[in-house]
């Protein structure tokens, strides 16, 4: 144990109730030895806090951090990480209703410590749930286990399929987390994905070809209900204009540039037709205007004149409208989720961002 490197793990919460047993006791089964693990209470209002303090009296490796004021979901995953300690190596996220197979951590840490420059490392995962029960979600670098950071992102940025997985399914450097005063971006929604550009610009990226986590996917995830909101979309764009200049040469960020425009007119052009809420053209309309890209009416006209002529994606369409209606039961319910995301924390302490891992 003394020659293992220390591993901080840390873990945010909001009303973590369900699942903070299950999520705990998967750290406790862990083959590597060396970690502590920071539990952070955002102001929970069920046992959660309870929780927390009955594993930290049985192992001294837990300590419990209880904050004094609800903080926004960034600003709570920021405080966690600052709280981590200044003799840890590796930094371990890891989400209240998530849990890590017990290998995780002694795999992830193998690869870094066999490979220097890495600063991030990650692992195929499960995300089960409403959304592929029991399906691996994680696309890897095929054949590889250390990529050059560049290399990665230009490549997920021309639109190949990205290989962070989540916070829960990475292990990162820890004065890679030391070094930036606020880790996440609290100003983007996936600030998560967001950090793997920003890291990977001063190291390479690690994967382990094994499933070492569990993604729970249900309802009030911020996963779900940032899929009913397609989100995604609006995150690629946003990272395209942060760091496509950064890993692409200018002739294909320019091309790609053009190609991400147009899809994102098609997608919205479908969105017609499947029944979205007032909420979900707020928010799309009022982000892309922010970022400089207003919608184009002709462009957006165009798809739909598109749509309508492909009778099979017309079927698509309607069918999609159907399922997505027969998801939303109370409307008003996913109008309040909707306008949470486009205020993008204003009312945070009328309704927390999302469960466990707020």
């Amino acid at each position: 144990m003394q020659k293992q490197p220390l591993v901080s793990v840390v873990t945010p919460v909001y009303n973590g109730e369900p699942y903070l047993a299950e999520c705990i006791e998967s750290i406790l089964a862990q083959t590597y030895e060396n970690w502590e693990y920071v539990l952070v209470n955002n102001c929970s209002k069920d046992s959660t806090l309870e929780t927390m303090q009955r594993y930290a009296a049985l192992d001294p490796r837990i300590r419990v951090h209880d904050n004094d004021e609800f903080l926004s979901q960034f600003q709570n995953w920021n405080l966690s990480m600052r709280l981590i300690s200044p003799q840890s190596k590796y930094c371990k996220v890891v989400h209240a209703d998530d849990w890590l197979y017990p290998e995780c951590i002694a795999e992830m840490v193998d690869l870094a410590e066999r490979n220097p420059s890495v600063g991030l490392v990650g692992a195929y995962r499960l995300a089960g749930g409403l959304v592929d029960l029991d399906a691996v979600q994680c696309t890897e670098p095929r054949r590889h286990t250390v990529v050059p950071g560049g290399e990665l992102c230009r490549s997920v940025l021309l639109g190949m399929l990205s290989p962070f997985g989540s916070p829960t399914s990475q292990l990162i450097r820890s004065d890679l987390v030391r070094a930036r005063s606020g880790f996440y971006d609290e100003t983007v929604l996936h600030a998560d994905t967001e950090v793997c550009y920003a890291v990977l610009q001063e190291s390479d990226f690690g994967f382990v070809h094994k499933v070492l986590t569990f993604t729970r996917v249900h309802e009030e995830s911020l996963s779900s209900r940032t899929e009913r909101f397609r989100t995604i979309r609006l995150a690629r764009f946003t990272f395209l204009l942060r760091y496509g200049p950064v890993y692409l040469q200018p002739a294909e960020y320019e091309a790609r540039l053009k190609q991400v425009i147009s899809s994102y007119h098609r997608f919205l052009a479908q969105s017609a037709f499947q029944a979205k809420g007032k909420a979900f053209w707020d928010f799309h309309r009022t982000e892309l205007a922010r970022l400089g890209y207003p919608i184009r009416p002709l462009k957006l006209l165009a798809g739909i004149m598109l749509e309508c002529l492909d009778p099979r994606q017309t079927f698509r369409n309607w069918r999609t409208a159907r399922q997505e209606n027969r998801k939303q039961k109370d409307a008003g319910q996913f109008e309040a989720v909707v306008g949470s995301l486009v205020t993008r924390g204003e009312n945070e302490k009328a309704q927390p961002v999302s469960s466990p891992a707020a």
